[in-house]
């Protein structure tokens, strides 16, 4: 080989080999990357869109889509069993807030963030624009998720709102609490908390306000929520009241007097 030969191989060559070899690197890890996500987001149940199999979901799911359809929403609720008594106890706090607002309440009982996913690529939003989505969902997927996990489902929850309706703000609250005394999954529901904080955006306002109902000592007052999971009517006052200032913010409007 001659030495012009030799000279072209180890400076041009060379190069250009170790280049094109460190292109397909990158692109493998970034690739891996992208499967591990969505592996982890395919084996997440919180994160996997799922109805409801128990008697009467299908059919309140499809009285909310005919709501949303006869239009004039300015405001949604969305949550479990929680948000959804706010057309049973909680009705005269509802009556006083958030009616007043054009509100549609998105709650199904039993709900963990898997349904509520599909849910909402299923009709419960098509076709209204309202100035806020309040968002308290996760509470059922303790027992059966881990902190992450939950929290990945709250962001798929909080990602098909921005995406489906991208003028509309979000009100997400902190994940309430449930029994009586302190428990192992309480102590994974905070954890989650913490996780979904850090959805907070231009677009996302974060709100926990479980300190309304945790007493300093670890306990929940009956007063507050007879069940230790489900607010009673003043449960569901403290609530509202606690938020009503930011909801006015989101809304642009004027924040509504306390309840006499």
């Amino acid at each position: 080989m001659g030495t012009k030969l030799k000279s072209f191989l180890c400076h041009k060559v060379k190069p250009y080999k170790k280049a094109v070899l460190k292109v397909p690197t990158a692109l493998c890890l970034a690739v891996l990357g992208c499967l591990g996500q969505a592996f982890s987001q395919a084996t997440n149940s919180a994160a996997i869109p799922v109805p409801m199999t128990k008697p009467g979901w299908i059919e309140r799911h499809e009285s909310m889509n005919a709501k949303a359809k006869q239009g004039n929403i300015d405001l949604i609720y969305i949550g479990d069993s929680i948000v959804q008594r706010y057309e049973g106890v909680g009705k005269p706090v509802w009556d006083h807030y958030y009616a007043p607002r054009n509100a549609l309440n998105l709650g199904i009982s039993g709900d963990r963030t898997q349904h509520v996913i599909w849910r909402l690529d299923h009709g419960n939003i098509d076709g209204i624009h309202p100035k806020l989505a309040i968002v308290m969902i996760g509470q059922n997927n303790g027992g059966h998720n881990t902190a992450s996990e939950i929290a990945e489902g709250v962001r798929e929850v909080v990602q098909r709102i921005r995406t489906k309706l991208p003028d509309t703000k979000i009100l997400l609250l902190g994940i309430f609490q449930r029994r009586e005394k302190p428990t192992p999954e309480r102590a994974v529901l905070a954890e989650a908390n913490e996780m979904i904080a850090r959805l907070s955006d231009s677009s996302v306002t974060y709100i926990d306000i479980n300190s309304i109902f945790v007493q300093p000592d670890g306990t929940i007052p009956a007063s507050l929520m007879p069940d230790f999971e489900h607010p009673s009517e003043l449960g569901f006052q403290r609530w509202a009241e606690a938020i009503e200032s930011k909801v006015a913010t989101l809304m642009a409007d004027q924040p509504i007097p306390p309840m006499p």
